[in-house]
């Protein structure tokens, strides 16, 4: 929405040149700005009636953490490898500067639960498809893709429709 751009600072040549980092941390700092996101999010994720909300890390905690509170469902993470402590499914993908892997605990979802995968920023879309293939190999369903920003010229969208994506 454009009533919250002016709360998205532009970083370039972060983490490396050529990126153009989209730093979230004055929505955060700003109450009525925060609120006014939740807000937006709890409107869009209610209409998905998701089961389950997977945030992915580490921004993706901020937003999907308040969201399931907000909504009264669960919450389940996505990790970096070693990082979670209990057997994980793991998936490996590239995205705009490199490759990353990502692991979710092995019960974290149930069969034909409806997961609601929520991040900070969707760029090339790698990071969210790669969750939404560890909800498939767990037996869940997307419900559907939730981000804060959206840069819509990099085209990541294209790779987790037809599935819901909204920003």
């Amino acid at each position: 929405m454009k009533e919250l751009e002016p709360f998205i600072r532009d970083i370039p040549d972060f983490p490396k040149p050529g990126i153009v980092f989209k730093d979230i941390t004055p929505l955060l700092k700003d109450p009525g700005a925060f609120k006014r996101t939740m807000e937006i999010l709890k409107d869009k994720a209610e209409a998905l009636k998701p089961d389950l909300i997977l945030s992915i890390e580490s921004r993706g905690f901020l937003f999907g953490g308040a969201l399931a509170y907000m909504i009264d469902k669960g919450q389940i993470v996505a990790r970096k490898p070693g990082k979670l402590p209990y057997k994980a499914d793991q998936v490996s993908y590239d995205l705009e500067y490199g490759s990353n892997t990502l692991e979710l605990h092995v019960d974290a979802i149930g069969k034909d639960q409806r997961v609601l995968i929520v991040d900070d920023l969707l760029a090339t879309g790698g990071t969210a498809a790669a969750c939404g293939q560890l909800v498939r190999k767990q037996g869940g369903l997307v419900a559907g893709y939730s981000f804060v920003v959206e840069l819509a010229f990099i085209g990541g969208r294209k790779k987790l429709e037809p599935d819901p994506v909204s920003s």
